[in-house]
């Protein structure tokens, strides 16, 4: 009987029947696909010899013209299939399909690639975003340039052998360079903007006339902060706070916006350079001939070079180095805050939740009161009740002076605190809450300022038991400082404008009354007043301090020449030693204190006898008071 073709033979049905797989038969796969093809080739021969041709086996036996070439792609062969079992997570071996996956297998889906994108930065905070310039700098001037270039000039020559008139003359160029630049971007000056510029010279002008390194430091410090009020401007706390601090941070921008603007006016004005370098190389040079053939034929005139022109030598290079380029650069920070200077006037302080009238009124009712009592015993020890005071304490008067003071600095500092709080939080919205505002704020600054006299009172007496020193002026004048804004408060709520926008003088006025403190402190020459007083004082009783004294800086010199010998010898000797060290110091780097010490000296030379002076307290371990 003759199959038919398309008819399943009962050989074929048992043999599909058969598990296909080598982990179901438990056979090898090699043998497994022999046995696969023999039966194949049976099931061709049968059908060979009926009715009809048949369809050969692609999978083995490849027609057409790819007959009796290998296998593509690696397709098995009509053999055994020598080929490595599939590994774990790898496809079975197998014809491809079109597609080129073996077996006709879903390949293993793969993860979407995402391209990498760099982690945006975070935003400036609010109060940068509403402090930015209104429009952005103007380009940079040619005299802008070279007003820079002259500031590096001129602290490269003048700074690092001391302190004098070379750091007013190394800020003159710097200031130009800012007036330059202020004028490009269409600034024009304000009175307070000249006030702040005037005051920012004088505090530079203090360490010229003063020899003493803390005021003439303090004077430096305070230069900066008024300098920056005079580029930025601003009439707000915001201002008075951030404003000092943020000409550093001009730095890198000022750098910028310099490279920039010279690198486009050198592309505009290339054929200019020519002439003016070799001009200036010629003007150079003729100086450079004629200065040397007339020092030559003149000593007088060579003398007189060698005091003008700075010395510079090769060791000094790095040195020299380094101030050209701050001096550069912070005449560049100072232009380019001045072409576009920052509005701090527009950072928006809200002011914080108004509370309820007894909430807030009744915590500073009992400071009043607290303040009212202290004030009371106070005033009763200022009007003779000293006596009774101190038998009951056992205090001298001296060790009541040192115990309060600076208590009550400490407690002048923390009302000025509590005044500031109480103004954020205070009640508002009815015309009864300022009333109340008022009122109880000024009695607290009223009571203040009887604790402020209290504590000048207390530092009198302690002085007067233990002299003058330069921590006890400093802190006498604080609490002077103290006092005043503690009057403009009182001002501001009379007026009715404190903690209003409208109080704008305000900040103006304290900023610009500490700038004048600095500036008032500088010209006293502290040290001459500390050394006036306890000469004063050791005419009353007998007492002194040489110890101490030997440590002050030449402007006590004109008051210590006044000392009987050998107290003068032992008071001026270690200051005498310095100012001969600093003998060598070109005149710009010689304060008036200074040269007016080197005089007096001069005069009168410093014979100093060890045994008189430790016999007088001079040295370390003979101190008398």
């Amino acid at each position: 009987m003759v199959e038919q073709p398309g008819e399943e033979s009962t050989e074929e049905r048992g043999r599909r029947a058969e598990p296909d797989t080598v982990a179901e038969r438990g056979v090898p796969e090699e043998r497994a696909e022999e046995r696969r093809g023999e039966g194949a080739g049976r099931a061709r021969g049968k059908a060979g010899t009926g009715a009809g041709p048949t369809v050969p086996d692609q999978r083995h036996h490849p027609a057409g013209p790819s007959a009796g070439r290998p296998p593509a792609g690696g397709e098995p062969g009509p053999g055994p299939d020598l080929r490595k079992p599939p590994q774990h997570g790898e496809a079975a071996p197998g014809p491809h399909d079109g597609r080129g996956v073996p077996g006709g297998m879903a390949p293993h889906p793969q993860p979407p690639h995402y391209a990498y994108q760099p982690p945006r930065p975070a935003p400036p905070p609010a109060w940068v975003v509403a402090s930015r310039p209104d429009n952005p700098p103007a380009p940079l001037r040619a005299a802008t340039g070279w007003a820079a270039l002259g500031a590096g000039v001129a602290a490269s020559l003048l700074l690092g052998e001391g302190l004098g008139i070379n750091l007013l003359l190394a800020a003159l160029p710097a200031a130009l360079a800012a007036h330059f630049a202020a004028r490009t971007a269409g600034r024009r000056p304000r009175p307070w903007t000249l006030l702040w510029a005037a005051g920012c010279l004088a505090l530079l002008a203090v360490p010229a006339l003063r020899d003493a390194a803390w005021p003439s430091t303090l004077a430096v410090l305070a230069a900066l902060a008024v300098g920056s009020f005079a580029l930025q401007g601003g009439r707000s706390w915001a201002a008075a706070l951030i404003s000092p601090f943020w000409l550093p941070a001009a730095v890198p921008g000022g750098v910028t916006w310099a490279w920039k603007g010279a690198r486009e006016r050198a592309r505009n004005t290339r054929h200019r350079w020519g002439p003016v370098v070799r001009t200036g190389l010629i003007a150079v040079g003729l100086l450079v001939v004629f200065g040397a053939l007339f020092a030559g034929a003149d000593a007088a005139f060579a003398d007189l070079l060698n005091s003008l022109v700075p010395d510079a030598s090769v060791a000094d290079g790095p040195l020299r180095s380094f101030f050209l380029l701050l001096g550069i650069v912070t005449a560049l920070a100072a232009a380019r805050t001045a072409a576009a200077p920052r509005r701090w006037d527009r950072i928006d302080v809200k002011p914080g939740k108004g509370r309820g009238r007894v909430e807030w009124a009744l915590p500073l009712i009992v400071l009043d009161v607290l303040f009212a009592v202290f004030n009371t015993v106070q005033l009763t020890v200022l009007f003779g009740g000293y006596d009774r005071v101190l038998r009951e304490t056992g205090l001298t008067y001296a060790e009541y002076a040192r115990q309060g003071f600076w208590q009550l600095l400490c407690a002048t500092l923390l009302t000025l605190v509590v005044i500031a709080l109480a103004l954020r939080w205070a009640p508002r919205g009815r015309r009864r809450d300022a009333t109340l505002v008022r009122a109880v704020l000024g009695t607290l600054c009223a009571l203040t300022l009887v604790v402020v006299l209290s504590a000048l009172r207390r530092m009198d007496l302690y002085v007067d038991a233990y002299g003058l020193t330069r921590l006890r002026l400093s802190v006498a004048g604080v609490e002077l400082w103290l006092g005043l804004v503690i009057v403009m408060i009182m001002i501001a709520g009379g007026l009715g404008v404190l903690g209003r926008r409208g109080a704008t003088w305000v900040p103006r006025a304290v900023t610009a009354s500490a700038a004048l403190g600095v500036l008032v402190f500088g010209l006293i020459s502290p040290d001459r007043l500390v050394a006036e007083q306890n000469l004063a004082r050791h005419e009353r009783t007998g007492k002194i301090d040489l110890l101490y004294l030997r440590n002050l800086s030449a402007d006590a010199v004109p008051a210590l020449d006044r000392l009987p010998e050998p107290l003068r010898s032992c008071a001026l000797g270690d200051i005498a030693r310095g100012v001969a060290a600093d003998e060598g110091e070109p005149w710009y780097a010689t304060s008036l204190g200074e040269a007016r010490a080197r005089e007096i000296l001069a005069q009168r030379p410093v014979a100093e006898n060890r045994d008189a002076c430790a016999s007088a307290g001079a040295y370390d371990g003979h101190r008398s008071y």
